[in-house]
This record gives structure tokens, sequence and C-alpha cells, in this order.
């Protein structure tokens, strides 16, 4: 029989998902804008509060404990102060830092964005994107052996800030294979066609366009069946996931296809809803909803963030209220 959304929802406490990528702190500082300066032409921004929040592959992990799973993180962070903040904010909501490398040879990546009057003014970036050395990757590679054991799924979150390599990449899939654990990626421009095997690939159109040098000059749906079928010939994958924006989901396992529209909504701000996405998407996939629940349930979780200001965590109660009236 199966799986009602809300009795998914319920397994989804206690899976281990094996989170490996870009981790990064989220920084904000908020004001207001009273006058231009006088010096240039540009805001004068009044601050009132500063903020750091888990971002990037790190945020994958919040909403996933938020979900009611277990994240484990597998990154490569520096020794600096930023990575004493980000492994405070681990701290603070549990999550495990047996999967994370310091590395003298890196920076922690940070995120600083200035919003004044709920207006995104600024955005100032500190990192490292150069590939991750041999070391750090084989260390890496020890931990991801060890730490997924037990995982029920494996998510590779990749931002392009060098923790994700091709031969990283594949090194992963072969053990998830030979585990029999599925995986799940986010990708990006630079390892787009490195993800051969897996089980679910979850791009968003411009990654889509970008990764596979593909002109998009027809009707969107039409052109994204077009592009899974290059993608299957090149990767192999089981299922592809395209998200669309105002199109809202495509979902195919190249037999069957499956578009969902997108729900309206107030979007205050889209950051991070790539995250939720694939967080729900990969817990999903784990308890074993049917493809078309995966995508839909993911599709409204994305939306559901992005009535938000900043990059927020999916509410699991929310999702499970929304699910019931719309899936």
């Amino acid at each position: 029989m199966a799986l009602s959304v809300k009795e998914a929802l319920e397994k989804f406490n206690g899976l281990k998902a094996l989170v490996i990528g870009d981790v990064m702190i989220d920084s904000y500082i908020w004001g207001s804008v009273d006058r231009i300066s006088p010096e240039a032409p540009v805001p004068i921004v009044n601050v009132n509060k500063r903020e750091s929040r888990m971002g990037g592959a790190a945020n994958v992990a919040k909403n996933l404990h938020y979900l009611g799973a277990q994240p484990i993180l597998c990154a490569v962070i520096g020794k600096d102060s930023q990575a004493d903040t980000f492994l405070d904010l681990c701290d603070q909501l549990g999550i495990p830092k047996e999967g994370l490398i310091q590395s003298d040879k890196r920076v922690t990546t940070v995120k600083h964005r200035v919003i004044a009057s709920a207006q995104h003014v600024l955005r100032i970036d500190n990192e490292d994107s150069s590939p991750i050395n041999a070391d750090d990757t084989h260390l890496l590679l020890e931990r991801i052996e060890e730490l997924s054991n037990d995982a029920d799924v494996i998510i590779f979150e990749d931002y392009d800030k060098g923790v994700l390599t091709p031969e990283l990449i594949q090194k992963v899939v072969e053990i998830a294979h030979k585990k029999g654990i599925p995986t799940t990626v986010d990708p990006k421009k630079r390892n787009f066609l490195a993800y051969e095997g897996v089980t679910l690939f979850k791009p968003n159109l411009k990654e889509m366009r970008e990764g596979l040098k593909f002109d998009f000059e027809g009707d969107v749906i039409d052109e994204v069946k077009a592009a899974t079928k290059l993608l299957k010939e090149k990767m192999d994958n089981q299922h592809t996931m395209v998200t669309l924006s105002e199109h809202g989901v495509f979902i195919s396992n190249h037999s069957d296809d499956v578009h969902i529209p997108a729900h309206k909504r107030e979007i205050a701000d889209v950051s991070g809803a790539g995250d939720t996405v694939i967080s729900i998407a990969s817990l999903a996939l784990a308890v074993g909803l049917p493809m078309d629940k995966v995508a839909g349930l993911a599709n409204l979780g994305g939306g559901l963030v992005c009535e938000h200001v900043g990059v927020v965590p999916i509410n699991k109660a929310a999702l499970l209220e929304e699910a019931e009236k719309k899936l």
C-alpha cells in the first residue's frame, strides 16, 4: 500500500542523510536606509542587527534537521575564526562534526548579505573556490567511507566552491552503489556531468542550460524534456528533476515525464529554496514515495521558504498542512 504524505513525513524522523559538499556561513547585516552617502551615490545602511546562519550544504543539513532527519555533514572548512563560528552553529542544532575536515589550506566560505527595509542591498563573499588538494580529498573520502555505513541517503550539495571534485564524486558514487545507498545531487556548472550513475539529479533551469550547453529556444517544458533525454545519454542517472521557478518542477525517470505547475505565492526571497527542495526530495526518495510525489512535495517546500526574507529552513508542520491540501 502506498505511503500517504503524512506517513512519509513521519518516516523522515530518524533517517540518516550524509551531506557532502560546500558548507558556508550566511552572514546577515540588517538595517535601514535613511539617506544617500555624500561620498558616492550609494545608500548608507544604519545597522541594527547581525546574524550568522548555516549556508550552502550546511543549509541542506539544517533543512534535514527541521524535517526530523539526522544530517551528517562531510566537508572541508578552514582553520579560522569563521570556522569557529560555523562549528558553533553545528553545536546549536546538534549536527555531528565528525565529517568536517579543517584545513590550513582553505578559508571558510562566508556570504555577507546587507539587507535594509526587507531589500537585499549588497552581498560580499569571502571564499576560496579552487579544488581541494589531494591530502584533504583523501581525508574526506576516509570520513565518508566510515560515516556512510548506516546512511539512508547521500546528498551531493555542489556550490562550485571546490570541495566536490570529479575524483571525489566518482569514488563516493562507487561507495554508494556498493552499499546500496541512493544518491541525490544539487549540481552546479563545473562538475555538472561528473555525477554519472546517481539516483536523482536536480538542476534548475539555468544550471541545465549551462551544464549541457543546451539552447532553450521554444516551449520551456518541451525543451526540458529534450534536455533530460540528453542528460540520460551522458550520465545514465535514474531520475532527473528540474526546478523551473515560475513554471514549477519537471521530473523524469526517462520513460515517464511529469510536469507539476508552480503554486501562486507572495515571493519575498528565493535564497536557499534549492537547498530545501533537495532536502525534501532526498528524504522522500529514501522512504519510497513515488517520484511524482517526491517532486510535488519538494516543489511545495521550495515555494514555502520563498515567502521569507533570507535563507530559512522548511517548517515541517507548514509543509504537511500545505501538502494535505494540494497533493
